[in-house]
């Protein structure tokens, strides 16, 4: 697996929303290059210690970006391919990674070939483009074909991603992202419902082009090794932990992420060698800050998140902890404008950018935060210890999730004589004696971050 996610923290934007785009593309208004509003977010990335930024779908399409009209244009409500390309070498000159979503299950009704077989039925030279076309019933939208759409989504019509042309077509926009945006990877959108051979064959064709180019697929359920293992993608998202991070917390219950953590990255872990990709939100979910039912735990949440295995990833405006949830179906809410510095003066929890920024900073500095092997040390139903380790590096965290102080008693592997400091506190010293630490007090919502030294 490619070394560089290991080291990575993501930053992840939906730029039609951040930007402030229309809703809907009318596909004649002039272009307006709302993208290189992002060139000033990157001293913020910087600042947070982000080097890597997934920016979420650009290129031209119907509405929300993941119906695709056309591959090889950024959207005219988003600009045009020189305003990406600019915004990707900006980046990359301050040692930003970038990557795209690639949207290749289907497309929307806007789609080119799509409009060529409304027009032309069945003498369509790309009939054969799209799943399950048939002529013998008609489709939701009043179309005198049926097709197949994603997840019951007829806006959104299922590519044949067995047809050859299908597959050229495609790989070679993902050419063209390579080698006009200099892209250092993908997220693949629903890739669980991809075929198999469709994200062996783009694996090949990607690292071809790009021996360390990042594969990451959208998978919700099932085992991740499905998708992600040598031979075709690098990583998954981990719904799985995602889930057990915000309600291990709402819950009062720690028992749910550490079997999670221990399942996956733990001695005999499912996951060891994935580096998988860890949110707390996302385009697609309600903002960490109103899921929680305790704000205050927004802190311990994103200890967790940086100080677990895995490759970590903050969704746009919630480093201040912003809220947003889905109303009736509409997304919209998860994915607002915001403008810079403007968003950081109204945030509502001011103070969380700078608390993540300093772990970010120690994940940066210590590699057994990144990649060390993880063991449970404590679980109680709202504390937890683990330790992580690499050669001689070893890292002990231990979260209070309660609104007292706590103490630990904790088992390590470490010999007697043996100090580990705080790293967020570096007074506070803790002497190993017959292989066990005592800490007096993790203070409330709060963690601490122990080096052996």
């Amino acid at each position: 697996m490619h070394s560089w996610s290991w080291d990575a923290v993501f930053y992840h934007i939906y730029p039609l929303g951040l930007c402030g785009a229309p809703p809907r593309n009318d596909f004649t208004a002039a272009v307006e290059p709302r993208l290189a509003q992002m060139n000033a977010w990157i001293d913020h990335l910087c600042a947070l210690g982000v080097n890597a930024l997934y920016l979420g779908p650009v290129f031209e399409s119907s509405a929300h970006g993941y119906d695709t009209a056309d591959y090889y244009v950024v959207d005219r409500r988003l600009g045009n391919n020189a305003t990406l390309t600019e915004l990707a070498a900006n980046l990359h000159a301050r040692g930003v990674r970038l990557i795209l979503d690639g949207v290749f299950h289907h497309v929307g009704r806007d789609f080119w070939a799509f409009r060529d077989l409304q027009q032309n039925l069945e003498q369509s030279l790309y009939r054969d483009w799209f799943a399950s076309i048939d002529f013998g019933r008609s489709s939701p939208y009043g179309d005198p074909f049926a097709y197949d759409g994603w997840n019951g989504h007829y806006d959104l019509v299922k590519l044949n991603l067995h047809n050859p042309d299908v597959r050229s077509h495609l790989f070679a926009a993902v050419r063209m992202w390579i080698e006009q945006f200099n892209i250092d990877g993908l997220r693949l959108d629903v890739a669980e419902m991809i075929d198999l051979d469709f994200l062996r064959d783009l694996a090949a064709f990607c690292r071809n082009l790009h021996p360390n180019f990042w594969l990451v697929g959208e998978v919700i359920h099932g085992d991740y090794r499905h998708w992600a293992n040598a031979n075709i993608l690098d990583s998954t998202t981990n719904y799985e932990v995602y889930k057990g991070l915000y309600s291990s917390h709402n819950d009062r219950n720690y028992f749910e992420i550490a079997y999670s953590l221990n399942r996956q990255f733990g001695e005999y872990g499912m996951y060891r060698e994935l580096p998988l990709y860890h949110f707390v939100d996302n385009h697609d979910v309600n903002r960490i800050a109103s899921t929680l039912h305790n704000p205050a735990h927004l802190y311990p949440v994103y200890a967790l998140l940086f100080t677990m295995p895995g490759v970590p990833a903050i969704y746009y405006g919630s480093e201040w902890g912003i809220p947003g949830m889905k109303q009736s179906g509409d997304d919209s809410p998860l994915r607002p404008a915001l403008t810079w510095p403007d968003a950081m003066r109204q945030a509502p929890h001011p103070d969380l950018a700078q608390v993540i920024a300093q772990f970010v900073r120690l994940r940066h500095q210590e590699r057994a935060l990144r990649h060390g092997s993880y063991q449970q040390l404590f679980v109680a139903h709202e504390q937890l210890a683990f330790a992580r380790r690499i050669d001689n590096e070893y890292i002990v965290v231990a979260l209070n999730a309660t609104e007292t102080p706590a103490a630990f008693e904790l088992s390590v592997a470490l010999p007697d004589g043996a100090t580990l400091v705080d790293l967020l506190e570096p007074q506070a010293q803790y002497a190993v004696r017959g292989e066990q630490i005592h800490i007096d007090a993790v203070s409330p919502r709060w963690v601490r971050i122990l080096a052996a030294r």
